[in-house]
């Protein structure tokens, strides 16, 4: 008895240092990103996409973090991913210059010159406004409008002077449309995110299919960096529509859904 209650001592304390000693190599996020950082600095692209994507594997994610990442596959001509990086980088920062200046110029090096079919004016308009901001952006934003909203009700109520209660009044009007408003284009932008699903095709050539067989007659070629709209799924194969409305069907994993 004395002897298994000492081996269970024994193998408590074994443990314990394992973990601690896994908890002082494990690095910080901020840690990787300087790794990862050093690495690009140093032109050590490869070494720089494996740390970028350890902080993504770990739960992190940012505009800048897929900004970096976005810049080493460029730098390793890996067009696709570069794409698909700075993509994901605008859902978090949409108004973000240098991940928009980067795309543009890696759209430009891209084979397919697609024209996209013209859409009306106030559709373009609706959906400029509605993405101009993130889904977390908007959602602080509503917020903050419904604090002010709260604050003129306050003042309002308690506070006797009438001139305050006239300041309250106007503020509390505009700060209720404003957030009604605002409201309404958080949830637009939820719906759209929910319900267009993007994807950036990976590889440097790929031709599409008719139908969801790899057997069936090519409906279209199509080259690295290419986006389209995923609109459906069958097994390991999606549906895709192209930005001319082109339709076709390519396997899962020549791609990266944004």
């Amino acid at each position: 008895m004395l002897n298994k209650f000492i081996g269970k001592i024994i193998l408590s304390i074994v443990f314990l240092v394992t973990v601690f000693s896994l908890n002082l190599l494990a690095q910080t996020p901020d840690e990787l990103m300087q790794r990862a950082n050093k690495y690009y600095q140093n032109n050590q692209f490869e070494q720089a996409i494996d740390s970028y994507k350890e902080i993504l594997s770990g739960g992190y994610e940012s505009g800048a973090l897929y900004y970096n990442l976005g810049n080493s596959y460029f730098k390793t001509n890996k067009l696709g991913y570069s794409i698909y990086c700075y993509e994901k980088g605008l859902k978090l920062s949409p108004n973000d210059e240098d991940l928009l200046y980067n795309l543009r110029i890696s759209n430009s090096r891209t084979v397919d010159k697609i024209i996209e079919l013209p859409k009306l004016f106030i559709i373009s308009w609706w959906e400029g406004i509605v993405t101009s901001l993130s889904i977390s952006s908007w959602s602080v934003l509503t917020l903050i409008i419904f604090w002010i909203f709260l604050l003129s009700i306050a003042g309002y109520l308690f506070i006797r002077k009438i001139q305050i209660q006239r300041a309250a009044f106007f503020i509390g009007s505009f700060s209720l449309a404003s957030l009604i408003v605002v409201s309404i284009l958080l949830f637009a932008r939820i719906g759209r995110d929910a319900s267009t699903n993007f994807g950036i095709l990976q590889t440097q050539i790929y031709s599409a299919k008719v139908t969801p067989d790899s057997k069936s007659n090519d409906a279209f070629v199509i080259h690295e960096g290419i986006k389209f709209v995923i609109e459906d799924n069958v097994n390991d194969w999606a549906k895709i529509r192209l930005a001319d409305g082109k339709i076709g069907w390519i396997q899962k994993d020549v791609f990266g859904q944004i």
